[in-house]
Parts: C-alpha cells; structure tokens; sequence
C-alpha cells in the first residue's frame, strides 16, 4: 500500500461504519475519518466520489431516511437531481464509504473495505 492514507467517510452512529473503521485501524493503516454529516461533500465531491465507486447517484441513496421518504420517494430523479439530494441532505449519503487515491468502495459489508488493502 502507498503512503496515502484512507479516507473514511464515516458517521459513528452507524455499526456497519465503526465496523468498517475498526477493521482498517486494527491492520495498523492510517486513516482520514471525515464525518460527512458535520462536514459534507460538496457536490463537486459527491460526483468524484461516485466515479471512484463506479456508481450512479441514486445507487448510493439511504432510503430508509425520513427525508427519503419526505421528500424523493417515488419520484424518477435524474443523475444531477440525486446529486443535488445529496449534498442538499447528506443523511441520504450511503456509508461508509472508504477511498484510496483514485479507488473507492461502500463499506456494506464492511469486509468490502479489504479490497482497499
């Protein structure tokens, strides 16, 4: 692995996201924690992100989140509306998501970050 650290965009209240944090701490890597919620993506970020993840905005969407529920269920967004949700609401923002350099994985399993290692 390189020099460059992981990147964990994390929120602790989330068992799959300090599962996630705890399996690349106890291999000793060093670690960005970003807890998105208190500093959010831009949407800038959100599409890099995306792009590292190999993903469609809606694909990264937590529907089980009351504003999903509010404000988008049901509805047929475009790419560049689901990215205007996310960074208007970063609760809808699947997690974790882990990167390093120009590779990027969602952390659900949380075994999934092992492919980062």
């Amino acid at each position: 692995m390189t020099e460059m650290p992981l990147r964990i965009y994390h929120n602790n209240r989330c068992s799959k996201s300090r599962a996630a944090y705890q399996l690349i701490t106890e291999k000793g890597i060093a670690v960005e924690v970003v807890d998105y919620l208190r500093t959010p993506p831009s949407r800038e970020e959100l599409g890099d992100l995306l792009r590292k993840l190999g993903m469609k905005p809606e694909q990264l969407v937590r529907r089980g989140e009351a504003v999903f529920k509010e404000h988008y269920a049901g509805r047929s967004l475009s790419d560049d509306d689901w990215l205007d949700a996310l960074a208007e609401h970063p609760i809808l923002i699947e997690r974790p998501i882990v990167v390093h350099g120009e590779r990027a994985v969602l952390g659900r399993p949380p075994e999934k970050v092992l492919e980062l290692l």
